[in-house]
């Protein structure tokens, strides 16, 4: 009577382990996609968008976009965005996914 409840425990154990780690390799590849964009980019960026205020103040809303895949974007993002865009030309061509992992990396 024990042994297909040993079983059962274990087959879920199991399961629960093979999502985590696939969990876990879906975090990395993202970790390593956006500080390779995020090097790209913020290699052309200046000091002065490093130290502006609207982007020091997007890296939590850009925290957010990034994890949720765009689908949570905040307003000192959108501002962000906008400034970005404004000031440096790289940034015009770039897309949403992309400036808001270079936030995060500055």
């Amino acid at each position: 009577m024990r042994t297909p409840l040993i079983a059962a425990t274990l087959g879920l154990l199991l399961l629960a382990d093979v999502a985590s780690a696939h969990t876990l390799q879906q975090t990395s590849n993202m970790i390593v996609h956006a500080s390779n964009r995020s090097i790209n980019f913020t290699s052309d960026t200046t000091t002065s968008i490093r130290d502006s205020k609207v982007v020091r103040e997007a890296q939590d809303d850009a925290a957010s976009y990034v994890a949720s895949n765009g689908n949570i974007r905040g307003a000192q993002l959108e501002a962000a965005f906008v400034a970005l865009r404004a000031q440096v030309p790289e940034a015009k061509n770039a897309s949403d996914q992309e400036l808001a992992q270079a936030i995060l990396a500055l």
